[in-house]
């Protein structure tokens, strides 16, 4: 069976893995690989909680005032140990619930954008998933500031000459100027005929 020295090398092994794993994700972010990545992290967190969880028990750690445990370089308090366990075995089980979650958003937003056309929303930029409230199935970058959405038509800026928009039951006259001239533009209420 295993021991405690077994366990403070996997308890290092973990958090270990897991900045790397995370750095080298900042290179490949892409749903496919980011799945893959966080799900097996969250394996080994997972794992170090279970094993905390079954190293500690349900031991209850303001019973064990006054106890000690034996360690290699003597003995320390028994109450210190078992705080000192339930906190990773608690650290354990938040990061794996974290994990989790994240992998579980990834695979919906992905998922939902491939429904929405995008066949290779999987192989694109993690970036470029829609996030929940935005519509799929189209590129979004990433560049901030995001334009401005409204219910009114955007009319860009002209570059040159004069701009009338069309009032509504009006026609628009445009006539040529004289000697070449601008041209003439005018509303007329009705339509032409």
């Amino acid at each position: 069976m295993f021991n405690v020295d077994d366990f403070t090398i996997f308890s290092l092994v973990a958090p270990s893995l897991t900045i790397l794993l995370l750095l080298c994700l900042l290179q490949f972010a892409q749903p496919m690989v980011e799945v893959a990545g966080h799900t097996a992290i969250g394996i080994l967190w997972l794992t170090m909680a279970a094993w905390a969880s079954d190293i500690i028990g349900p031991v209850q750690c303001y019973q064990l005032g006054g106890t000690t445990t034996p360690t290699n370089s003597g003995t320390m308090s028994a109450r210190s140990y078992c705080y000192q366990m339930k906190v990773m075995e608690a650290f354990s089980w938040a990061t794996f619930i974290a994990l989790f979650g994240f992998v579980v958003i990834v695979i919906c937003l992905t998922t939902r954008t491939v429904a929405f056309g995008r066949r290779f929303a999987w192989q694109e930029d993690i970036s470029q998933l829609g996030w929940f409230g935005e519509f799929p199935g189209f590129p979004t970058e990433a560049i901030y500031p995001r334009p401005y959405y409204s219910q009114y038509p955007y009319y860009p800026y002209q570059t040159g000459g004069n701009y009338i928009q069309q009032m509504p039951g009006h026609s628009v006259v445009i006539q040529p100027g004289m000697s070449g001239g601008p041209p003439m533009i005018s509303q007329m209420p009705g339509a032409l005929a």
